[in-house]
């Protein structure tokens, strides 16, 4: 691939996307007067293009931008609308708990057939998670299991796999330096404290590593997704569940699944389609068909200790919950997503959608020559810029490739099929159609032609 040709290539695509979007490039010019970046949120900005496309309405799995255009969307809020946008059941629900009221910090009816649902989709094996708690994000899930571990173990730290992502969860923004030493990852942005006292950081996979950082005996928490996905898709090795099962239970470490993104792989995520026994699991973004909102399971164990050592009198000032935390409208859209929109059935026709997504890709890869990959994991696929796929997050980064990851983007996005901006994953809703499909397949054909061509 020539470097002057992926130069060429994107100096065009992102004339036609300024030609194409006169009207979302009035609105970030106005958004520039009074928020940094001209968005509300900064990673925004990151969108391929001089600008983000504005938003004028999103249903199912399409949106249309305010320049009228209508596009697929297959980032679907980076998992946020893996239902696919404004789902009519959680709508319903929605708009009839918003005419009774939001938030009163007390709970309401909806909130115990949720945690009975979750536990019915997460709870498995002699030790099964029970005891659900909520919250408005992964983040703040991740950040209160961190705590509950330390608490319970007396421990300090945490452990967590190289270039992991589990929110804005400051012991999480940590890597190996090129010594092997834990030090801040790039970009990681006024650390409050050194990582090297908080965290211990592993390559994903390694399990001889793994062994090593648990038989110190000071680590309280290993937090990991089932497979990795912030940086591109890195699967677990035959056995590394089983290994990291044995070793944190012979540690006494409490183990921490965050389910938020390995939703994907079923309706009770990896937990469940691989016979996981985890010590607490998260999951968030999707629950709320878009509507803020995570929870955070626990097993009966686990949940006892926490609570033993748990005053009533400071049960609102330990660091734990938060005043909108499991709020009336809340818990009605999740209740109403998981019960009437991400069932069990509906994840069949998305993961037979992920294959085909993934298929066209493997094509087109095979038909040009390009020596990358391709990885589906349940209703989410996933090419990366190495022909081998990674073993670990340290060997995905090593194959990223910014430049062309924009051109790539961009180039979809002036077709009007959308990925999510920070690495090439598409995502599969109940809405989405074999024809969103084969939109990015005759996109991605195009681009992968120009860039070898």
């Amino acid at each position: 691939m020539n470097r002057d040709t992926l130069a060429a290539a994107l100096a065009d695509e992102r004339r036609r996307f300024v030609a194409d979007h006169p009207r979302c490039g009035e609105l970030a010019a106005a958004g520039r007067e009074h928020m940094p970046l001209g968005v509300p949120m900064s990673w925004m900005a990151k969108w391929p293009g001089a600008y983000p496309v504005h938003v004028a309405e999103a249903r199912g799995a399409r949106f249309v931008c305010a320049d009228g255009l209508e596009h697929t969307d297959l980032c679907l809020g980076d998992t946020g609308a893996m239902t696919g946008h404004s789902p009519a059941a959680t709508v319903a629900a929605i708009a009839r708990q918003a005419s009774r009221g939001i938030t009163a910090m007390l709970p309401t009816a909806d909130a115990a057939p949720v945690a009975a649902e979750l536990t019915r989709r997460f709870g498995r094996g002699p030790a099964p998670v029970t005891q659900w708690q909520f919250t408005l994000s992964a983040t703040d899930a991740n950040r209160h299991l961190i705590r509950y571990a330390r608490q319970v173990t007396g421990r300090p730290k945490v452990l967590v796999f190289d270039y992991c992502y589990h929110g804005s969860v400051d012991e999480t923004f940590a890597t190996l330096d090129p010594r092997g030493n834990v030090a801040a990852r790039r970009g990681n942005i006024g650390a409050p404290a050194p990582l090297r006292d908080t965290t211990v950081v592993v390559p994903f996979n390694d399990l001889p590593a793994l062994a090593a950082a648990l038989a110190v005996g000071d680590v309280a928490a290993v937090l990991a997704e089932p497979a990795m996905t912030n940086i591109g898709i890195v699967l677990p090795e035959e056995g590394f569940h089983a290994a990291l099962r044995d070793l944190t239970r012979r540690h006494g470490v409490v183990l921490i699944l965050d389910e938020t993104h390995t939703l994907c792989v079923g309706p009770g995520g990896a937990v469940r389609a691989w016979e996981l026994e985890p010590d607490a699991v998260v999951v968030g973004k999707t629950i709320g068909g878009g509507i803020p909102a995570a929870a955070l399971g626990m097993t009966a164990e686990l949940a006892a200790r926490v609570g033993a050592g748990i005053d009533l009198e400071d049960i609102d000032v330990g660091g734990i919950g938060g005043t909108l935390a499991g709020n009336a409208l809340s818990m009605a859209a999740v209740r109403a997503t998981l019960s009437e929109v991400l069932t069990d059935d509906a994840f069949g026709p998305m993961i037979a959608l992920a294959a085909r997504w993934t298929e066209g890709v493997r094509v087109v890869l095979d038909d040009v020559g390009l020596p990358w990959h391709v990885t589906q994991l349940g209703a989410r696929a996933e090419y990366a810029f190495s022909l081998a796929p990674p073993r670990h997050g340290a060997e995905a980064a090593a194959a990223d490739d910014f430049p062309l990851q924009q051109y790539l983007h961009l180039q979809a996005l002036n077709r009007r099929v959308l990925l999510t901006p920070f690495h090439n994953m598409a995502l599969m809703s109940p809405a989405t159609t074999a024809a969103d499909v084969d939109a990015h397949t005759v996109a991605f054909a195009e681009a992968a032609f120009t860039l070898t061509t």
